[in-house]
């Protein structure tokens, strides 16, 4: 049974930081491409950053040089170290997987930036 499970969302005021993390079970978690997304009320989800079993990364432009995607394939957890935040950054974060083909997402964590 796989499982992806979100922490580390909150209340920040803009400029401050955050880190979420997630833990996944039930999956081969160092061969899996890992993913960040985000869904803020009234917008369609969108990928953040994702992070293959090698460690290459790629990013939302607009958060690029702010955000961090890192992987640790012993803990089987994958991270986003958000900095600088923007109000615009506001919207629940959402761990995703994909295996065989069937995505797997986590129950998602509420990142809040007051202006």
């Amino acid at each position: 049974q796989v499982q992806l499970v979100e922490s580390g969302g909150g209340l920040v005021q803009a400029g401050g930081s955050l880190k979420l993390s997630c833990a996944a079970s039930g999956i081969n978690f160092k061969i899996n491409t890992m993913r960040w997304y985000r869904q803020a009320p009234g917008k369609q989800r969108e990928l953040v950053a994702s992070i293959i079993s090698t460690g290459s990364t790629n990013y939302l432009d607009s958060v690029k040089g702010r955000f961090t995607i890192a992987r640790d394939n012993v803990k089987n957890t994958m991270y986003l170290q958000m900095n600088s935040l923007k109000p615009e950054d506001t919207a629940v974060y959402y761990c995703n997987a994909v295996m065989f083909g069937q995505d797997y997402w986590g129950q998602g964590t509420q990142v809040t930036v007051s202006s």
